[in-house]
């Protein structure tokens, strides 16, 4: 340290030197002074004494000496106190500077150091000498903090005190301290510099910063408002959810916007901040207040006005509710709680709550009509009293278990009803347990129409059985029929009539003809059977088949037939009209139970605009109708959508298939008519059958004509045929035939069979492929397709005990169809047909 630095310190009563040794003794002043003082009263009392005697030079020389050297000695004494005076205040200095809280650095106008207490020296350690730069080295990560170091001396210079805060993060270290510099006066370009850790505060101050933001967050987007209005009613506070509320910005309504202005309805005797007339220090009120857009929205305010006594001011602080926001939810509320008791009201299924005791303490109207009894019947009774199954014991066990607890594993089926003299109901119960309740909740779901479609589908497995079955047996009777009526005409050949053997030859072939209209029925039965629509008159069909209908539906029942006049001509099959007819009969004699009137009438209708039938839009058109009325029962109108399907039926079990009438739908939308219902109960029913009337009436009856065949037509030919039948005695009598018509004939039993043949042959070539449908192996399409890749226009005669429709999938160009039985005459004219065609 240079002596001016040492004379600074001493000057302002500080000291550079930071020693350990301990302070010299220094001599006691009191004890000084006193001898001081006797000096000077012992001098004092020689210069009396020298007074008095003034010869005596020495003495008075003596004492003028003692005198002045008491003096000296005084001044001596003054000059020492000052001293040592200054040494106690430096040293008290120097314990007030080691003793501060902060970080003491005194440098020079050149940077250099001329004081630092220890706080400093071990801030500095790990950075540098104890010093001013090592103070800046404390900031070194922050690129600015030379310059701002530069700032506050560049201020210090100008003999301006300032103070900044800096980050500092050293090795592990991360604080943040308070730098002032402050200049010493007297001393120009000595700067105090004092550093001040300030971590704990700054924590402190970002917490609150934080927590402050946090509360205007929360504060701004509460969902309440809050405001504040001065003396004048202007406001100075608002915060974000209610300037949204008015849909105003926070700076709009925080400038030169009033209280009563955001009003719809302000008070006229009201002071500008109160919210009522005559308002108090706490007002409450609901106010109607101007919305975004000019809505209005009615708000619920509690308001308390704050009193400045000194000066007069008025600050408010109000709380807002927006009502129409909780208006609103209770609208919602509302809304949710009648659209649950719409859906347990309207329910498909049954619903009731039971308590812990079974009692039934809610009941919706669809467990009510199942069991046919009203709600008010059934609330407040014990569940129990409905149960009739035989499982009752095992269900109220469950149901206790589910209150106690425990899960359903599955439903279960419960019969119910209302009473011993009720009509039961099946159904299958859910049990759940309300959360937080022991009230347990049940539903049911009516399974007597599922019953019902059970039994229906069991039956229905049985019919196709059935159906399966018949048409199995079917085609082979015609087989067999083929066979027996094919080598009867081989027989009527060379039997003419006269000969005794002729009659025999007839009654077999008329009984295998009779067998040939059953096997038909059997193919109707099973659904197998192709419809042969031909131009008909309703006339002549209703005429044939009024005394059959006489003897169905029994003398009792008064029949009238009532045909129109100048009917148009339909296209039907003969046969599954009558059936339709006889249908509908039958079932007009079933709802008379034995006693009524019927009356069947036809007429012809035009409609020029679609109508609405029963189950189904009449297009227009025109129209030959039938109408079919009884005098029984009727039919109720929940059924008139359903008497058309299948198996559905009204008559106790054993008393009716319920195909009926779906037959007669069918029938009848197979022939592109239609057909609709009318009923009342009790009153009768009326089935009306529109079938469209033929048009190309000349083109029909050309075509009819057509068909009737020449007799004397010669059926001869020289053509090879190619048959090819599994059926040995269909086989021979179909070739012995067509041989003696004249054509060449190659006979196989199977596809396979044909195919080796045909390879056996010099020349491949044939004219006319006949071939049975089902055969073992290769069957009569696939043997077609395999003898066409040679022969692309070879002609084809299908012939099977089945239907045609089996085979729409394989019919095209060319390829024909013969079914079984079919006589000589009939396959010798369906060979020629094709030959010449």
């Amino acid at each position: 340290m240079t002596t001016d630095h040492t004379e600074f310190i001493r000057k302002h009563h500080k000291t550079a030197i930071n020693t350990a040794s301990p302070k010299a003794a220094k001599p006691n002043p009191s004890v000084i002074l006193a001898m001081l003082s006797a000096a000077l009263y012992f001098g004092f009392l020689l210069f009396l004494a020298a007074v008095v005697q003034m010869d005596d030079l020495t003495l008075i020389y003596i004492a003028i000496t003692v005198l002045i050297a008491v003096l000296l000695g005084l001044i001596t004494y003054r000059s020492y106190s000052l001293h040592l005076k200054q040494e106690q205040q430096l040293d008290i200095i120097q314990e007030v500077l080691e003793g501060s809280r902060g970080a003491r650095l005194i440098t020079d106008n050149a940077d250099q150091t001329v004081y630092s207490n220890k706080k400093f020296d071990s801030l500095c350690k790990g950075v540098g000498q104890p010093g001013f730069q090592s103070l800046i080295k404390l900031f070194e990560h922050n690129d600015e903090a030379l310059a701002h170091f530069r700032n506050l001396a560049d201020k210090a210079h100008r003999g301006l005190t300032n103070t900044i805060d800096l980050f500092s993060r050293l090795e592990d270290r991360e604080n943040w301290y308070s730098v002032t510099a402050q200049p010493v006066a007297g001393w120009a370009g000595y700067i105090h510099w004092r550093i001040d850790d300030v971590t704990d505060k700054f924590i402190t101050d970002r917490a609150i910063r934080e927590e402050r933001e946090k509360l205007i967050d929360f504060t701004d987007n509460a969902p309440v408002g809050f405001f504040s209005v001065d003396e004048s009613g202007y406001f100075v506070y608002a915060n974000a959810t209610f300037a949204r509320w008015l849909g105003m910005d926070i700076n709009t309504l925080l400038n030169n916007t009033t209280l009563h202005a955001c009003m719809a309805e302000p008070p006229e005797k009201a002071r500008p901040f109160d919210l009522v007339d005559h308002g108090g220090a706490r007002q409450v009120a609901e106010l109607r207040l101007k919305g975004p857009g000019g809505r209005i929205f009615l708000a619920s305010i509690t308001q308390i006005v704050v009193h400045d006594n000194k000066d007069g001011r008025v600050r408010t602080r109000a709380v807002v509710n927006d009502l129409t926001a909780q208006s609103e939810m209770r609208q919602a509320l509302k809304a949710s709680e009648a659209r649950f008791q719409r859906f347990f009201e309207e329910a498909p299924l049954g619903i009731i709550q039971i308590d812990q005791d079974g009692i039934i303490q809610d009941c919706n109207n669809q467990f009510s009509t199942m069991l046919g009894h009203p709600v008010q019947d059934i609330e407040e009774k014990h569940f129990k009293d409905f149960i009739i199954s035989e499982k009752k014991a095992g269900i109220l066990k469950t149901i206790e278990n589910i209150s106690s607890g425990k899960e359903q594993l599955a439903p279960m089926e419960v019969t119910l009803a209302y009473n011993k003299d009720s009509v039961p109901v099946d159904t299958q119960m859910h049990a759940r347990r309300f959360r937080d309740s022991k009230n347990i909740v049940l539903h049911f779901l009516d399974l007597r129409e599922q019953k019902q479609l059970e039994a229906q589908f069991v039956q229905s497995q049985k019919m196709q059985a059935i159906g399966q079955l018949a048409g199995g047996v079917a085609h082979d009777f015609n087989n067999l029929l083929t066979a027996m009526i094919g080598f009867c005409d081989l027989l009527l050949l060379r039997h003419k009539p006269g000969d005794p053997s002729f009659s025999d030859i007839m009654q077999i072939k008329q009984n295998s003809n009779r067998a040939a209209n059953l096997v038909r029925q059997l193919l109707a039965f099973s659904r197998q059977q192709t419809l042969r629509p031909k131009v008909q008159d309703i006339t002549d069909i209703l005429t044939e088949l009024s005394h059959l209908i006489r003897r169905l539906i029994g003398a009792q029942i008064e029949l009238d037939i009532s045909h129109g006049s100048d009917l148009a001509l339909v296209k039907v099959d003969e046969g599954q009209m009558e059936q339709v007819l006889i249908n509908l009969a039958v079932n007009a004699r079933d709802a008379m139970e034995g006693k009524g009137r019927l009356d069947i009438s036809t007429e012809n209708y035009t409609n020029r605009k679609p109508r609405d039938l029963a189950t189904e839009t009449l297009p227009p058109g025109h129209w030959v109708a039938i109408h079919v009325r009884d005098t029984g029962c009727g039919i109720p109108k929940k059924n008139i959508a359903r008497i058309f399907e299948p198996f559905f039926t009204t008559k106790e079990v054993g008393h009716g298939t319920g195909l009926g009438l779906a037959t007669v739908y069918g029938i009848i939308r197979q022939t592109d008519g239609y057909l609709d219902v009318t009923s009342k109960t009790g009153k009768g029913t009326t089935f009306s059958i529109y079938l469209p009337k033929v048009i190309d009436i000349e083109e029909e009856e050309e075509e009819s004509d057509s068909g009737a065949r020449d007799t004397n037509q010669d059926l001869t030919g020289t053509e090879r045929l190619l048959l090819v039948e599994d059926e040995d005695a269909v086989r021979t009598f179909s070739q012995r035939a067509l041989a003696n018509k004249g054509y060449d004939v190659l006979a196989a039993e199977s596809g396979e069979a044909a195919l080796n043949l045909m390879n056996e042959q010099d020349n491949p070539r044939v004219d006319l492929l006949i071939t049975d449908v089902v055969m073992p192996g290769m069957d009569g399409p696939t043997l077609a397709q395999r003898m066409r890749q040679n022969s692309p226009n070879l002609k084809i005669i299908f012939i099977s005990g089945y239907t045609e429709d089996r085979l729409k999938d394989h019919m095209g160009d060319n390829i024909f169809f013969l079914p079984k039985p079919f006589t000589l005459q009939q396959l010798a004219e369906k060979v020629r047909d094709v030959l010449g065609s």
